[in-house]
C-alpha cells in the first residue's frame, strides 16, 4: 500500500467515523397489545409472533429455535416464527419494514443513534420491566438500551469491545504481553510484520468494523460528556473529535491492517476478518464480544480457537476519556409498535437463568443475567467481563 493510498484511507475512515459517531455513541408506559404481524392477537386465542435475528447458522441459530420450542411448550397458544437474516443485511431490511409498517414483532436492536431515530419516529414500544426482569438484566445493561431514561430493548448479553488476539501468533513474533498504549500497539504491529504475520484483520467491506477504530480513538480522546452531548446534538465541535481522527491517521501510517482490508467482509467465510483470525492468517481483530463465537464457527473444526485472548483498546497520551471506559453495552431486542404483549413475555423468558446459560454457551458470550454468568469460563470472556465491570462507563 502506497503512502498516498494510506492517507486517503485515513481520510475516508475519519469521514466515516464522524458521520457514524452519532449511531455509535448514544446510550442510555406499558407494553402494548395490538395484533401480531402474522394475524394473531394478544387475547386468549392463538398468537403468532414474528422474530428477526441474525444467527444464521450453528449453535446460535439452534439456541433461538430451541427457545421458541420451549416457550411454545409452556404456552401452547403462542408460536414464535423465526426469520434469520444475514447480519450485514439486517439494517436495510429492517428499516424498509419499519418504514412500510410491516416490521416484525421482535427484532435485533443495534442501539445508539439508530435506536434513538426509531424512538423519534414512533416505531418502538417502550418496555416496562418488572423487578424480576430488572434483577435478571441489571441497570448497566439496561442503560445502553434506553433513550432518555425509557427502556426500548431487552438486552440478552453484554457486548464490550476490545482487541481479540492469537497468543500463538504473538509468541511466534516474540511478544510476551499485550499492549496497553497505542505506542505499544504500534510496536506489536512492527514485530508481527517482521515475523511475516498480518497484524490486524479488518472487514472494511462492511464499513462498520473500520468505523469502530475511529469510535475507539474517540472514546479515548473525548470525555464522557463530550460523547453524550454529540450523540444528542449531532454537533461535533469539541476538538477531541478531530484529535481522534488525527490519531487514526497517524496509526494508519504503520500499515496495521491486512492487505485488501477494504474488500474483506467481517464475518462471512474463511476469508472474512473473523475467518482470518480463526485460521491464524492475522493476529488481532477489534470487535465486540460476539467475536469468539463467530471465530469458532470459522475454525477448521468449528470449535473455539484455543489460543484466543483479549485486551482492552489501548490508551492514548493526553486523552480526556477515562482509560477504563469501554465501547459497547448490551445486545438486545426491541418490539415494534404493533407487537402483542406475548412478544414482551417471550423476551422476559429469554433473560431467565436457564435460557441465559444456554445463550452464553451457544454464542460463547457473556450473559446479561448475573445468575448465569457462572457459566463464563473462557479466559477471554472472563477478561472482557472484568474490564466491563471495572469500566467507569460504557458507550453504545
Amino acid at each position: 500500500m502506497t503512502r498516498n493510498t494510506r492517507n486517503a484511507t485515513a481520510a475516508a475512515l475519519l469521514s466515516l467515523g464522524v458521520a457514524l459517531a452519532a449511531a455509535g455513541c448514544a446510550g442510555g408506559s406499558s407494553n402494548g397489545g395490538g395484533s401480531s404481524s402474522s394475524g394473531g392477537g394478544s387475547g386468549g386465542g392463538e398468537v403468532k409472533i414474528s422474530f428477526w435475528e441474525n444467527a444464521t447458522t450453528g449453535p446460535g441459530q439452534d439456541f433461538f429455535v430451541n427457545a421458541a420450542k420451549a416457550y411454545h411448550t409452556l404456552h401452547p397458544n403462542v408460536t414464535i416464527n423465526l426469520q434469520t437474516i444475514q447480519n450485514e443485511d439486517m439494517d436495510g431490511k429492517l428499516q424498509t419494514a419499519l418504514n412500510s409498517n410491516s416490521a416484525p414483532d421482535i427484532f435485533l436492536q443495534r442501539g445508539g443513534g439508530k435506536m434513538r431515530a426509531m424512538v423519534k419516529a414512533g416505531q418502538l414500544q417502550a418496555l416496562t420491566l418488572t423487578d424480576t426482569d430488572k434483577a435478571n438484566v441489571g441497570a448497566a445493561a439496561l442503560a445502553g438500551d434506553s433513550v432518555d431514561g425509557t427502556i426500548y430493548a431487552m438486552p440478552l448479553d453484554t457486548q464490550p469491545e476490545g482487541i481479540y488476539y492469537s497468543k500463538d501468533l504473538f509468541q511466534k513474533a516474540g511478544i510476551t504481553t499485550p499492549p496497553t498504549t497505542v505506542d505499544e500497539l504500534e510496536g506489536v504491529i512492527t514485530k508481527l510484520k517482521a515475523a511475516g504475520i498480518a497484524p490486524i484483520a479488518v472487514g472494511g467491506k462492511d464499513a462498520w468494523p473500520a468505523a469502530h477504530w475511529y469510535y475507539n480513538f474517540a472514546l479515548r480522546e473525548c470525555s464522557q460528556a463530550a460523547m453524550t452531548n454529540a450523540a444528542k446534538s449531532l454537533k461535533f465541535d469539541d476538538p477531541c473529535w478531530k484529535k481522534a481522527g488525527d490519531d487514526l491517521a497517524a496509526f494508519l501510517k504503520v500499515d496495521p491492517f491486512q492487505k485488501g482490508f477494504l474488500t474483506t467482509s467481517a464475518q462471512q467465510g474463511a476469508g472474512s476478518s473473523a475467518g482470518l483470525i480463526a485460521n491464524h492468517k492475522a493476529a488481532m481483530e477489534l470487535m465486540g464480544n460476539w467475536d469468539p463465537g463467530t471465530i469458532a464457527s470459522l475454525t477448521p473444526d468449528q470449535k473455539a480457537l484455543p489460543d484466543l485472548s483479549w485486551f482492552p483498546f489501548p490508551t492514548v497520551p493526553g486523552g480526556q476519556g477515562d482509560p477504563t471506559a469501554i465501547m459497547g453495552g448490551g445486545g438486545g431486542y426491541s418490539l415494534s409498535k404493533k407487537a402483542p404483549k406475548e412478544a414482551f413475555e417471550f423476551l422476559e423468558f429469554l433473560v431467565t437463568k436457564d435460557q441465559q446459560e444456554a445463550y452464553a454457551k451457544a454464542f460463547v458470550t457473556i450473559p446479561v443475567n448475573p445468575a448465569a454468568q457462572e457459566v463464563v469460563t473462557d479466559p477471554y470472556n472472563i477478561s472482557t467481563l472484568q474490564a466491563f465491570n471495572k469500566a467507569a462507563y460504557s458507550m453504545d
